[in-house]
């Protein structure tokens, strides 16, 4: 693009709505998936899983498996399970203590879905042919579906862990005497159950060894592929070097992608057993089967308050279900839910105690906002204690939220805020909403007979997760002999556009034309190394990361421009891709021609000049935590006939610090926040009381759709945080704060009938449980 640049301020793309550049593939259904890989001679692989959710495995006999035309083989734990080395994850590290994780089950099987044995054929089909003709001698044994009552079973998941306890930890003692002398304490018993990412695409690998060079390739369904690569290097003992990873387009993530599985490290184990590449491709059975639950959570939550309803303590005491085989280390995330209970409020005192426990049932995965039951809680909790008090939820809320001149603030629990104004999107949502109008609405429907609900809740999110390997993120710019520009990160196309937003940032760094540059992620043979999308991490840590590139690139470039046009360096502006003498744009040199200059005539460069236009850094971050923050608001009608929840609106006023594209944070503002909704109203990984899991279809598993969700409205206020560019994460608030949000206007509706839900979801079937409780 040609640009006259007299009198033209040099572009700024970061904080405008620039279209998503993956758009044009994806939308004509030309992504690339790890389901569209296809190498010579491909074999696929197919897992036997346990029909029971216990049950001593005695034999398995695949002799009749082996002698059906086109199956290669039939790997059990016996074949795979030796070969591991290592099978430890950077998200915990190797020196903190692992909860058991075989490949292949050992023994015993341990939920329903556990894989037991992995078939090799010539194609799915023959696969899952094959699957019929494995004769597994199952003993079935007790079993503990309940993780309520797990601590109290004879049957233990693991053994070397009485009572089925995988940890815990327990902050500061609650102080029982405030509690005993406050005006006014507020104690609710919550459930939350259980649910799940359900990504688009489920998981996929497709992994190929080439025997001759000690080399392997993967391409993956993943958040994370340099720690992929590092993890397959470690499970299977071979240099990090020969591992490459690729990963192209995914279909979500939501953190299910972060930890490579124990079918994942089957599929590494077992490709070096076979003679071509091996692909798995994870059914929608098997995902909501076995790629993990998330949430399920069962606790008692206390707050104080004085007679005018300042919160004088918080105090939570909870259980969380981490099934059969959880991932990574569960009493790590778990602790953050009693860590952040506080939340956005003014708490003097706080106090927490959790246990992690394990059961019968599918593995613990990370799901976007792991610790989402202390804002369940606490937000619930606030809603009743405003009812109780005589107050409206809107005035106990501003009586308590952060005010932005009592920053920095640290919560009792040690967290410690700054960068944030809880009370500003608060108010922001309220002002949206109109929250008086709607209690006018409200009366006036409820004098005919409908029962309209007003709900919200406000929540404080960590994101930018730098610590351990998650503290440093690599970019590699480089200016190609054309003129036109190439960023390199880590990245990868997992729906959170990190390909737009890397592109807009390394305009600005360059005062490149943004259609000149153009960005490569997700391949560990070219990208540098980076922790990849997890913990809201990527707009702040990938913006560091650009912005040291990009200066030490742009650097280069002046200089260069400098020389060529004959005028010191603090003479030479960037913009549009032209190099400008300020104040006399005629003089000027294209990036093209600066290009073709350092490539093709080196000789002619200053002395002592380097012709490398390309520049690599690693971005560490000083900050461990960029606080986001948000306020949900909601408002719906129930039908106290049948107990269906109809959602009339929903606002969104969130702070994520300035906006790299507006558009992109809304898109992920309103996907996590239609996930909270599903959970607060319909999705249920339900098992029976045998362990059977009972929603293991779409039939059974309910998700929301269009026709669920009303349009999402937003409100944007933008405080700076610590790091380069104010930036902070925004991929994990909205499914922290609609499910508490949506559950407090349902209870708002119903709180003429003197009924609240406190456990999870509010079904049709469990409100209307609810009601004919009170009728009877």
């Amino acid at each position: 693009m040609t640009q006259d640049l007299r009198g033209a301020a040099p572009p700024r793309y970061a904080g405008t709505r620039v279209q998503r550049v993956e758009d044009g593939r994806l939308l004509t259904g030309r992504g690339s998936f790890v389901d569209d890989i296809s190498r010579p001679g491909m074999l696929h692989a197919c897992f036997v899983r346990s029909p029971f959710a216990r049950a001593a495995i005695n034999a398995i006999d695949a002799s009749a498996a082996l002698a059906l035309p086109g199956v290669y083989a039939v790997f059990t734990a016996a074949d795979l399970n030796p070969d591991v080395r290592e099978a430890w994850h950077a998200v915990a590290g190797k020196d903190v203590p692992d909860t058991p994780r075989p490949p292949l089950a050992e023994g015993e099987a341990k939920f329903v879905g556990d894989p037991v044995a992995l078939i090799v054929a010539e194609s799915r089909y023959v696969a899952e042919d094959a699957l019929e003709l494995v004769d597994v001698d199952y003993e079935p044994l007790p079993a503990v579906s309940d993780f309520t009552r797990a601590r109290s079973s004879e049957v233990l998941v693991h053994d070397g862990y009485p009572g089925n306890v995988a940890g815990g930890l327990g902050g500061a003692p609650p102080d029982e005497a405030l509690f005993a002398s406050a005006p006014c304490v507020v104690e609710e018993h919550i459930h939350q159950q259980s649910y799940a990412p359900v990504p688009i695409e489920t998981r996929g690998l497709v992994v190929e060894w080439t025997a001759a060079t000690g080399e392997l390739t993967l391409w993956a369904s993943t958040q994370t592929p340099h720690e992929l690569r590092a993890f397959c290097a470690r499970l299977l003992g071979i240099a990090a070097q020969r591992v490459r990873v690729i990963m192209r387009d995914t279909g979500g993530g939501f953190g299910q992608k972060v930890v490579p599985m124990r079918e994942d490290m089957c599929i590494m184990l077992a490709a070096r057993k076979v003679p071509a590449a091996l692909k798995w491709i994870e059914d929608r059975r098997e995902n909501l089967m076995s790629a993990g639950q998330a949430r399920h959570v069962d606790g008692t939550a206390r707050m104080a308050f004085d007679a005018d309803g300042a919160i004088l303590a918080a105090d939570i005491d909870f259980i969380q279900d981490v099934g059969a085989y959880p991932t990574p280390y569960p009493v790590l995330t778990t602790a953050a839910i009693g860590m952040f209970f506080p939340g956005p409020y003014r708490v003097p005192k706080a106090s927490f105690k959790y246990q992690a426990v394990f059961s019968n049932t599918s593995g613990l995965a990370a799901y976007r906002g792991p610790w989402q039951y202390e804002s369940l809680a606490r937000e619930v909790v606030l809603d009743i204690a405003a009812r109780r008090l005589g107050s409206d939820p809107v005035e106990l809320r501003r009586r308590n939220l952060l005010r932005r001149d009592e920053m920095p603030y640290v919560n009792p629990n040690g967290m410690p805020y700054d960068h944030v104004a809880p009370i500003e999107t608060f108010e922001q949502a309220v002002k949206l909403l109109d929250a008086e109008g709607f209690r006018k609405e409200q009366r006036d429907a409820l004098a005919h007979g409908r029962y309209l609900g007003l709900g919200f809740a406000a929540y404080v999110e960590p994101t930018g997760a730098a610590t351990g390997h998650l503290a440093t993120e690599g970019c590699t710019i480089r200016m190609e002999p054309t003129g036109k520009i190439n960023v390199y990160v880590n990245g990868g196309s997992s729906g959170n556009s990190l390909e737009t937003t890397v592109i807009q940032l390394t305009a600005d760094a360059l005062g490149a034309d943004i259609d000149d540059v153009a960005t490569i992620q997700g391949d560990t043979a070219v990208t540098p190394y980076g922790a990849g999308t997890q913990g809201s991490r990527s707009g702040p840590m990938t913006a560091g990361a650009v912005g040291e590139a990009g200066a030490i690139l742009r650097e280069k470039l002046v200089a260069l421009a400098a020389h060529r046009l004959e005028v010191a360096e603090s003479e030479v502006e960037l913009a549009y891709s032209v190099a400008a003498v300020r104040g006399d744009p005629s003089r000027r040199v294209s990036f093209g021609e600066l290009a073709y200059f350092a490539y093709y005539s080196p000789q002619l460069l200053p002395p002592g000049a380097s012709a490398n236009l390309e520049a690599t850094a690693r971005f560490s971050s000083p900050n461990p935590i960029h606080w986001a923050n948000a306020t949900h608001a909601c408002t719906c009608e129930v039908d106290v006939a049948t107990g269906k929840v109809t959602l009339l609106r929903y606002i969104v006023s969130e702070d994520v610090g300035p906006m790299i594209n507006p558009t992109i944070v809304e898109g992920q503002i309103a996907g996590g926040t239609v996930q909270g909704i599903g959970g607060a109203l319909m999705e249920d990984m339900v098992y029976d009381d045998d362990g059977n899991p009972l929603a293991t279809t779409f039939v059974d598993y309910l998700l929301p759709t269009a026709t669920e969700v009303p349009p999402i409205e937003f409100g944007h206020v933008e405080i700076p945080g610590p790091g380069p560019g104010g930036y902070k994460g925004a991929g994990e608030g909205g499914a922290i704060g609609s499910t508490p949000a949506v559950i407090n206007a349902v209870n708002d509706a119903l709180a003429p009938l003197g009924v609240a839900v406190t456990r999870l979801p509010a079904s049709p079937a469990s409100i209307a449980a609810l009601l004919n409780g009170v009728n009877r």
